[in-house]
């Protein structure tokens, strides 16, 4: 009894854990930055950085990983800790509105040295915090819903220590 005691007690954590259920089959050419879990895609697909609407748009959200690319592809740049997008020249992501549960981040003109537009991009976690924010993630929101043949959800910004692993875990292809 002791010894199935032990056992069960030494197995707890490593099941309380956070899994990532299943990797996406990401069909995104590269650079893109994704979710690591597929979480509900319908497609498979993945999870990523994208425009809200068609083409540009001042606001991002989380989108089905397009197979042909383009407002979907992010790249990081680790010298300036920024989110540049690959479609849009001359573009960052920028944490414009932190409390919004809805869009707290913005495609905006890259700016050297503004501090709403770096991040750390940690790629053994996989999270990316805004850089005077380092207790915080960027985070797919909860809700999915329907954005034509896609999938979208809400961009959001969200405490690391309590967020869902596969909301805030993301991988960059090179």
């Amino acid at each position: 009894m002791r010894l199935t005691f032990v056992i069960a007690a030494c197995l707890a954590p490593a099941t309380a854990a956070p899994a990532l259920a299943e990797a996406p089959d990401l069909k995104t050419p590269a650079p893109v930055i994704y979710l690591a879990d597929n979480l509900d895609e319908k497609d498979n697909l993945g999870w990523c950085i994208d425009t809200l609407g068609r083409g540009y748009s001042e606001n991002l959200q989380t989108h089905s990983c397009k197979p042909q690319g383009g407002d979907v592809q992010f790249s990081f740049d680790a010298s300036s800790g920024q989110i540049r997008s690959v479609e849009f020249s001359g573009k960052c992501m920028e944490l414009i509105a932190p409390d919004d549960p809805k869009i707290a981040f913005g495609l905006r003109d890259c700016s050297d040295g503004n501090e709403t537009q770096q991040f750390a991009f940690d790629t053994a976690s996989g999270r990316i915090t805004p850089k005077d924010q380092p207790d915080n993630c960027v985070a797919a929101g909860e809700a999915s819903r329907s954005a034509g043949p896609f999938m979208s959800r809400d961009l959001i910004l969200a405490p690391c220590a309590s967020a869902d692993a596969a909301m805030i875990t993301w991988r960059e292809k090179k």
